[in-house]
């Protein structure tokens, strides 16, 4: 055997395990791709603590001087008084009265913006655990029992969401005016409903299909009936499912435009519709308008955040079979 032989060391790598490269491409990709989609959002939470005139300022103002006056205006009404007239107030007791006070403003109430957070958080939910319930129930029927017609079922529930939903607002919009729903949290509620549902059967239908029949048949021969089995049995199971079916059909119903600006004007209008007309002294409030999104931005975050194990295995569930 000669000095330096390589005898018995492998220089062979994994055909799985990436190669140095390949893990650098694949981290500057990530990074571009992250960076290209925090940074309007870094920008608009950025722009909710600008002045008006800095956020309108050209070239854009990157180092500026924070300020709480749009989430003032946001939260707040103001009304334009005189120099004397000021004057004469007692000494403002909060930062937005200080604010107002600074431009010859005096604030007068509170502005629209809660009530329709409120009846966001009270649509988005009400509707997603309706979709959900029909979901689930629908996509195990569909999963368990010889359905008649099965797949053309299951393409006509599918082809809902095809259209856009401007074309069905007009039918939607004459319907509900007949029926009393228009500008009701009920209304939106069936509405975005019976959108989401369709998303709810086709992915639950996925993860109902991967849980073996075996289990809810030993169940059941153990004495426990068809709902029971389905109660204690399919339903832990299809935790995840359920999860990440909750959160896409909380995001559509959170984020929804087009038949919120048709059908709610006033009692059950939502945010979405809301933000964009926050009007300001002399045209578009930006900084009230970029504190308002911020602010629904931040509940729809915290539930994806803290539900996300959940999301990432209802995505792959069912990827690798064994």
């Amino acid at each position: 055997m000669t000095t330096g032989s390589t005898k018995g060391i492998s220089t062979a790598h994994s055909v799985v395990e990436p190669t140095a490269r390949t893990r650098l491409v694949a981290g500057v990709l990530v990074a571009l791709y992250a960076f290209i989609t925090i940074a309007p959002l870094a920008w608009i939470i950025l722009t909710g603590f600008k002045t008006p005139s800095d956020a309108i300022s050209y070239p854009p103002k990157v180092v500026f001087t924070p300020s709480t006056e749009g989430y003032c205006n946001l939260f707040t009404t103001r009304s334009r008084q005189t120099p004397e007239y000021i004057a004469q107030l007692p000494p403002a007791d909060d930062a937005c009265e200080h604010n107002a006070r600074a431009a010859n403003m005096v604030v007068v109430g509170q502005s629209n913006y809660v009530p329709r957070f409120v009846n966001s958080l009270i649509i988005a939910v009400g509707s997603t655990v309706l979709s959900v319930g029909l979901g689930v129930m629908a996509a195990y029927a569909f999963s368990r029992f010889k359905v008649p017609l099965k797949d053309d079922l299951l393409f006509f529930i599918l082809s809902t969401r095809m259209m856009p939903p401007i074309a069905v607002a007009i039918p939607i919009y004459l319907m509900y005016r007949e029926l009393g729903l228009s500008d009701t949290r009920l209304g939106m509620i069936l509405l975005y409903s019976a959108v989401n549902v369709s998303l709810a059967v086709w992915l639950l239908k996925g993860f109902m299909d991967e849980i073996p029949r075996e289990y809810e048949e030993a169940a059941m021969v153990d004495g426990y009936t068809r709902l029971q089995a389905f109660r204690k049995v399919v339903l832990p199971q299809a935790t995840t499912g359920i999860v990440a079916t909750a959160i896409f059909c909380l995001i559509f119903a959170w984020n929804e435009y087009a038949f919120a600006v048709l059908l709610t004007s006033g009692t059950a209008q939502t945010a979405p519709p809301f933000i964009p007309i926050i009007i300001g002294e002399g045209g578009q409030d930006w900084p009230a308008v970029a504190a308002g999104t911020t602010l629904f931005l931040v509940p729809i975050l915290v539930f994806t955040v803290l539900l996300r194990k959940h999301l990432l295995r209802g995505i792959t569930f069912g990827a690798v079979r064994k």
